[in-house]
């Protein structure tokens, strides 16, 4: 597990339950206490797409693969992230003060297990996520090497691809 030093203010929101898995990096999680649910973009992170729309097209003109392949590849990380963290599953979140929000208003966060993992990381490594710099991400170098890790050891998708 790597270190998570606060390279400007964050925020830890505790006491989550998963309540949906959205795609293979997004969940939604409800509080414990208040009952209030929320959106969650696995901050640092990228999965392919399980669903055509707008991203879809971007990736196929930016991989050069075909949508439908890209999809099936998406179903296989939305699959992992429901291994690791079902309905039900206890999380915590950790937010950048100064980048809590995407565009569409999901909260950007990293996303941590009861036992310290955190699934941002999980994803990344065992190759199933890749890098995702749009959103300012203090990980982003950690998260390149787990990358450039899981390339070289076809682990997850890299096993079927070289890039998606």
């Amino acid at each position: 597990m790597m270190q998570y030093q606060a390279k400007g203010n964050t925020v830890l929101r505790t006491h989550l339950n998963v309540i949906k898995v959205v795609d293979g990096d997004g969940l939604i999680v409800r509080n414990r206490f208040n009952k209030e649910e929320e959106e969650i973009r696995l901050l640092g992170i990228d999965a392919p797409e399980i669903k055509r729309c707008r991203k879809l097209v971007q990736d196929e003109k930016e991989t050069h693969l075909p949508g439908q392949l890209l999809m099936d590849l998406g179903v296989l990380s939305f699959n992992k992230l429901k291994d690791l963290a079902p309905v039900g599953t206890n999380v915590s979140l950790i937010l950048q003060e100064k980048n809590q929000y995407d565009t569409y208003g999901r909260t950007l966060a990293y996303v941590f297990l009861s036992d310290g993992s955190c699934i941002n990381e999980i994803m990344l490594s065992e190759g199933y996520a890749k890098p995702y710099s749009r959103f300012n991400c203090m990980m982003q170098y950690e998260y390149q090497l787990l990358c450039s890790m899981a390339k070289r050891t076809k682990n997850g998708l890299f096993e079927f691809i070289p890039v998606f």
